[in-house]
């Protein structure tokens, strides 16, 4: 049966293995052969991953265009703004994936009390026709469901037939759950004209269904049981709670809908992303050469474990960035670059308290001290750089704390670097190191 540090030993090498061939790109030659690799599609149940093994570039590496859009929440009540803006959010992004632009980001922002949506359309330069499809104000309305018969075919036919019941009748919508099963249903309520419109049509649609039409696109077809009387109705069905939410805010995004006005037009030349993303794997590549022989010159054999610890560091960051996915800025670059010099951070620290106990105790043991002597250093110091990031990130969107896009992109490879630093620092240096030392006594 294989030792302990000897099964740690396995594992790392197959993380190392299975990340080093994650992180080669998407087609590479191994021994003289071509190989092309398929993404990642995963069906288990509902449950559907799909990732590719692509490096996703933001706006600024991949060029393309960043579109400013201004909300006017004058007519929408202060305590349904957010609401209404995530909605819109959602709304223009289910826009722009519809249009098939890839890797975009849809956001929001407050600018001096204005309302802002910051569109990024990476590898996009004609920016009209999406920006003439991103422009438009949400439209919500009402359908009915007319059948009619088929020639030729003991199927009729059904055509979606508009009712004058649009977004403009309806008041709000809400999560709740149903008193009897307790199962996430959707409670909307009408204006007092749109109560009326909403009694006529379900009275004469019973039994049938009635869809729910958002941009031209059906967001829910429930089927009436009988005729509603009065402003209130719930839609209920097969919810998981994120599903009634989702649709929720939909609703909400056709009841309130929020003018948006383009203020701001940036357009990022292809040319300068692909200079920018040559320099900055030529600076990678040589930051990690110099961190590396700095560490054999100054701790020899040790500091080659270091080295091979920085090699896992690496593979394992850049893996990561693929199947999140991360979209990857200047500033998520920068917060790599950083990171690789804080990955051998732990190594020095234990490396030189190392040269003390080994003089005072035989070296396996002087290892495990200097490993429990310097933890609380390195979890200190780490702790500090996470907290920083996380800062910088704003994950709740607060307020008080302004954050940006780049700011973010920096934060969140800065945040992965330091963590996937303490695995390799931590666990992967530490368990080469005794194997290696024991090794060394033999």
């Amino acid at each position: 049966m294989l030792g302990t540090p000897v099964r740690k030993f396995i594992f790392i090498v197959v993380l190392t293995l299975v990340a080093t061939f994650v992180s080669l790109p998407q087609s590479f030659s191994l021994f003289g052969k071509e190989i092309n690799r398929s993404d990642i599609n995963i069906n288990i149940g509902k449950t559907s991953i799909q990732r590719d093994f692509k490096i996703h570039l933001g706006l600024d590496l991949a060029g393309g265009s960043q579109l400013v859009f201004e909300a006017d929440m004058s007519k929408v009540p202060t305590e349904k703004r957010a609401d209404a803006l995530t909605g819109v959010r959602n709304i223009i992004e289910n826009r722009v994936n519809m249009f098939g632009l890839s890797e975009s980001t849809v956001r929001t922002s407050n600018f001096e009390g204005k309302d802002r949506i910051i569109v990024e359309l990476p590898g996009v330069g004609d920016t009209q026709t999406a920006i003439s499809l991103i422009g438009k104000t949400a439209q919500l309305s009402f359908a009915e469901v007319e059948e009619m018969p088929s020639v030729g075919s003991a199927t009729p036919a059904a055509t979606l037939v508009p009712t004058d019941l649009t977004g403009a009748d309806l008041e709000s919508a809400q999560v709740v759950f149903e008193s009897n099963t307790g199962s996430p249903a959707v409670s909307i309520q009408f204006t007092e004209d749109g109560g009326k419109k909403f009694t006529e049509i379900t009275g004469r649609n019973v039994g049938r269904q009635l869809p729910i039409i958002l941009d031209d696109q059906i967001i829910s077809a429930p089927t009436v049981q009988e005729q509603i009387t009065g402003r209130d109705a719930q839609i209920s069905g097969s919810f998981t709670i994120e599903q009634a939410k989702e649709l929720a805010i939909q609703l909400n995004a056709g009841a309130l809908p929020v003018p948006i006005q383009l203020i701001e037009e940036k357009t990022v030349e292809a040319t300068l992303g692909a200079l920018s993303v040559r320099e900055s794997v030529l600076a990678g590549v040589v930051g990690l050469l110099m961190v590396g022989l700095f560490m054999i010159l100054s701790y020899g054999k040790l500091g080659l474990i270091a080295d091979i610890g920085l090699f896992v560091f690496s593979v394992i960051s850049l893996a990561l960035y693929k199947l999140i996915p991360i979209t990857l800025t200047l500033p998520g670059i920068a917060g790599f670059m950083l990171s690789i010099g804080m990955a051998v951070d732990s190594n020095i620290l234990i490396f030189e308290r190392f040269k003390e106990e080994k003089l005072k105790r035989n070296i396996p043991d002087a290892l495990e001290v200097s490993f429990g002597k310097a933890w609380d250093s390195i979890r200190d110091a780490n702790a500090a750089t996470v907290i920083t990031s996380l800062v910088l990130m704003n994950p709740l969107d607060w307020t008080f704390l302004q954050s940006s896009g780049p700011v973010r992109g920096f934060a969140i490879t800065l945040l992965m670097g330091v963590i996937i630093s303490l695995f390799t620092g931590i666990y992967v240096s530490r368990n080469l190191l005794r194997l290696f030392v024991k090794e060394k006594k033999k």
